[in-house]
């Protein structure tokens, strides 16, 4: 069997798309699915194209790949989701989508500027721009023959988009846990070469640096917090925004950026932190907080999307109000002072991670191509 990948982002890109892609790429062949990709960036269709163009590129590429391959597979209902629907159909194979997020309202808040949450965002209406992207995403999605999404939450929503909520299937990301070798060690000695040696606590956040992650509180946050460092990972469109506010707040000595950076070095990070926290108002999935849970990194994030479905609150991880200074304060003093409760948490993290596992992932995406 052969299977077109299409995608919006892939590494050096960071997300978890990009993560998602190369596990499959890495993965399938094991079960005898070959694996082509087709993307943007640096490793594809590259975005200094005009965006009509570049989408008419990515198009051809998938059209003429899915003449050879057995099933289409799009990691997102438009930039990669409408050119491979319409390779698909015009190549007369199964079109399966992957739905990690509500790209419409994603969008919206970054360059419409919508300011309601995603689940406020399924019922009300705005302008054209967004009610016109929209209409592209249910297409993409209720023209699909099969719909994943990463949980339960994510997939009792996107159920409101289409007239048959059978199609759609619950499949958790899973992560290479057989990479995760580190262990936390010493986390208060981190060579580091933002800042050199570090002998204060760490704290380690990842994401794209985008709106809805909510590192602008964070950083805000860190004025509370005189006694910690905070390792922001990742790049997005945020990012100079993010370090004005850092210059402004003057806490430059305090908070560093990584940008852009392998899993690898990801995995580094997290083994030499302390705590991993993570104010997000939206997730469908996250990989960062299970990875982060995987070596037993004690993580603090918010009660939304389906971080309850991976976080047992105060058993292996601590759930928060997003933007909730208070709670937010008080968790991360708790897992610093009470010992014992850090090493209970960090125990339990790490067996909750096991659910996660990409073998299980594999086995249930294989069970559904077949």
């Amino acid at each position: 069997m052969k299977l077109l990948l299409a995608t919006g982002i892939y590494p050096p890109d960071i997300g978890g798309p990009a993560t998602y892609a190369v596990l499959l790429e890495k993965e399938f062949p094991k079960k005898g699915i070959d694996v082509d990709v087709v993307t943007y960036g640096p490793a594809g269709v590259s975005r200094s194209f005009p965006k009509g163009l570049r989408h008419f590129i990515f198009f051809l590429k998938c059209y003429f790949s899915a003449l050879k391959s057995n099933i289409v597979l799009a990691q997102d209902t438009i930039s990669a989701g409408l050119p491979a629907l319409f390779a698909a159909r015009l190549s007369g194979k199964k079109f399966i989508i992957r739905v990690p997020g509500d790209y419409v309202w994603e969008q919206s808040v970054q360059r419409f500027g919508v300011k309601d949450s995603i689940d406020d965002f399924q019922n009300k209406k705005y302008g054209f721009r967004v009610e016109f992207l929209r209409s592209i995403q249910k297409f993409v999605v209720r023209n699909a023959d099969i719909v994943i999404t990463p949980s339960k939450y994510f997939g009792n929503l996107v159920s409101k988009w289409v007239k048959d909520p059978s199609k759609i299937h619950v499949i958790y990301n899973g992560i290479d846990l057989g990479n995760n070798k580190s262990q936390i060690t010493n986390p208060k000695q981190i060579i580091n070469s933002k800042f050199q040696i570090i002998k204060n606590k760490t704290i380690v956040s990842v994401g794209r640096l985008v709106p809805w992650k909510g590192f602008g509180f964070l950083i805000e946050l860190m004025k509370d917090l005189p006694d910690w460092k905070l390792i922001i990972v990742g790049d997005g469109p945020e990012m100079k925004n993010l370090k004005s506010q850092i210059l402004n707040l003057k806490l430059g000595n305090q908070i560093a950026f990584t940008g852009a950076i392998p899993r690898e070095k990801v995995l580094e990070y997290l083994s030499r932190s302390e705590l991993f926290v993570l104010n997000t108002s939206f997730e469908s999935f996250s990989f960062q907080v299970v990875e982060a849970m995987s070596l037993g990194l004690p993580v603090v994030t918010t009660n939304i999307g389906n971080l309850s479905e991976i976080i047992e609150n105060g058993v292996d991880g601590i759930l928060v109000e997003p933007n909730n200074k208070n709670q937010f304060l008080n968790a991360i003093e708790k897992l610093d002072k009470d010992q014992n409760f850090r090493n209970e948490v960090s125990q339990k993290a790490k067996i909750k991670a096991k659910q996660f596992s990409i073998e299980n992932m594999i086995k249930e995406l294989v069970k559904l191509l077949n």
